[in-house]
């Protein structure tokens, strides 16, 4: 654990990529397997399930602390994170013990606590406690709490592990990639030289990720060398036949296993040794679905047969990325296009995620102004010789979203944000006109400036008309325009309407509370069947 700290505290003292990258590298070289493996997990942002709730964690604080708890409520309202909070009241250890191993600390007392009864586990977690100081006793805390976060993303581990492994770093992505658990076996695995893979027939590839386009189509260059697609709006994930077997991968490298069966029924169909990209969509009749039917079925880890009739789904297909058991990532789109279309020759109950057909960049702005009409989110522009590469990666992917719906709303509550904008009044709810009353009808937290957020925080702390623990009820003066994918009804809000990725676009100081949009005019964008 020691040798975590330090990590840690090198990586939080510079915002320098190389300082970073220096830090990874000399760490991974010179730490033992067991430990780098979970120091792995958590860099990359595997969390271990919460084995304590944060309501126990505060009142053992007080206990330990020896603080009232009121203090440590307050306390935590100011800095923003429990675990930073808890880092700060509680008293330093009188003597500072030797403290274990990371991989030690991890499996033999902190994975443990979800068997233990409350008392005991209480005395496990402040024995810890007062046996560790400095940054190790606040990384503890992040692992207690599931909220560990450090200043790397995941490709620069990436990158750290390719240059200790000596490979290249797309081997490394796919070697993350998939069901893993953190032991001395995958660490030596994952450096090993590329001769000597032996990964899990479920693993997946790394997804290419698409970028949005801001500029005119125009600008990419001769239209015959671009494939346009529908931009479908459901769950991108992996479709895995190997071994007799099938595997179903989402985009946040979640297993979908028994959540989609009429998608894996289908499947079998496929040739062993298949990896298709695709999107698995609410479908019915050839017709994508709204994504609120799709909802229904995320989370649903065994659904049941009402369920599988009034949410159906289908799998688009749109790459092949393995084909006879052989990597295709480094082949032309075009050829890539040619295996799918193969494979799913052999498939009933997998679909094609056909092409647009344009032959000049002028014919694509009219058929992108009806995906709404058409159930999808805009247009996607792929180069037809491009390899199908990892992560967002500009130049080959484009994505030409339709324009989101946007409304004027009154901002009504403000809460303050976590870690470092906990001291600021970030979260916001905004309401729009339903008669002679202010409904709420969103939450955002994301949009402005930094100059406008501080500008916000200190006029909410000046027109602050009530208190509710954290949340603050302010004067409806300020009006704001938000943007949003899309709305549903939903018996669950007040305003009986739901919306999806709202953002603020723009502070409207130019209107007056009066001009803000009503209840009745977003209503009027609900889907027919839902109106």
């Amino acid at each position: 654990m020691k040798r975590f700290a330090a990590l840690f505290d090198r990586l939080d003292r510079t915002t320098a990529t190389n300082a970073k990258l220096a830090a990874l590298v000399d760490y991974f070289d010179n730490t033992p397997p067991a430990d780098a493996a979970w120091a792995v997990r958590f860099l990359i942002g595997r969390r271990l399930k919460r084995l304590v709730n944060t309501r126990e964690l505060r009142e053992w604080t007080v206990a330990a602390s020896g603080l009232p708890a009121w203090l440590v409520e307050d306390s935590y309202e100011h800095v923003g994170d429990l675990a930073e909070t808890m880092h700060l009241l509680l008293p330093e250890p009188p003597a500072h013990e030797l403290s274990p191993p990371l991989h030690e600390l991890v499996a033999k007392q902190i994975q443990p606590l979800r068997q233990l009864d409350d008392d005991t586990r209480k005395d496990q977690v402040m024995a810890l406690w007062s046996r560790m100081a400095g940054t190790e006793r606040f990384l503890l805390n992040k692992i207690l709490t599931g909220g560990f976060r450090v200043g790397v993303s995941k490709r620069l581990v990436t990158r750290a592990l390719a240059e200790v492994a000596g490979v290249d770093s797309s081997l490394i992505a796919h070697r993350l990639m998939g069901r893993w658990q953190a032991t001395p076996e995958f660490f030596q695995r994952l450096v090993a030289p590329a001769s000597e893979e032996d990964f899990d027939l479920a693993t997946p590839y790394p997804f290419f990720l698409a970028s949005p386009l801001a500029e005119d189509p125009n600008s990419l260059g001769t239209p015959a060398n671009w494939q346009a697609e529908w931009k479908w709006d459901g769950i991108r994930a992996q479709l895995i036949r190997r071994g007799g077997q099938t595997f179903v991968w989402s985009r946040g490298e979640e297993l979908m296993e028994g959540r989609f069966p009429e998608v894996e029924a289908a499947a079998e169909g496929l040739p062993d040794g298949s990896v298709l990209d695709g999107e698995i969509m609410a479908w019915h009749a050839g017709q994508p679905l709204p994504f609120a039917v799709l909802q229904k079925r995320i989370g649903r880890k065994k659904p049941g047969p009402k369920t599988l009739k009034d949410a159906p789904v289908a799998f688009l297909a749109y790459d092949c990325l393995e084909h006879n058991g052989k990597d295709q990532r480094d082949r032309p789109l075009l050829e890539r296009m040619s295996a799918l279309d193969g494979v799913l020759a052999t498939a009933n109950g997998l679909l094609r995620s056909e092409a647009i057909k344009f032959n000049e960049w002028e014919a694509l702005p009219e058929l992108q102004a009806q995906s709404r009409e058409r159930g999808v989110e805009g247009i996607m522009l792929k180069r037809l010789d491009s390899p199908y590469q990892i992560g967002r990666k500009r130049g080959d992917w484009w994505k030409w979203k339709v324009e989101p719906y946007t409304f004027d709303g009154v901002l009504i509550y403000a809460q303050p944000g976590h870690g470092r904008r906990s001291g600021l009044f970030t979260d916001y709810t905004f309401a729009v006109h339903d008669g002679k009353q202010l409904v709420p009808v969103a939450k955002a937290y994301s949009g402005l400036t930094q100059a406008e957020i501080d500008r916000l925080d200190r006029w909410i702390r000046a027109h602050t008309l009530e208190r509710f623990g954290p949340v603050r009820s302010v004067e409806p003066l300020q009006v704001f325009e938000l943007a949003f994918e899309g709305i549903q009804a939903s018996p669950r809000h007040k305003s009986g309407i739901a919306m999806r990725f709202p953002r603020i676009h723009r502070w409207r100081e130019d209107l007056a509370v009066s001009d803000a949009d009503s209840l009745s005019d977003l209503k009027k964008l609900l889907p027919d069947s839902a109106a």
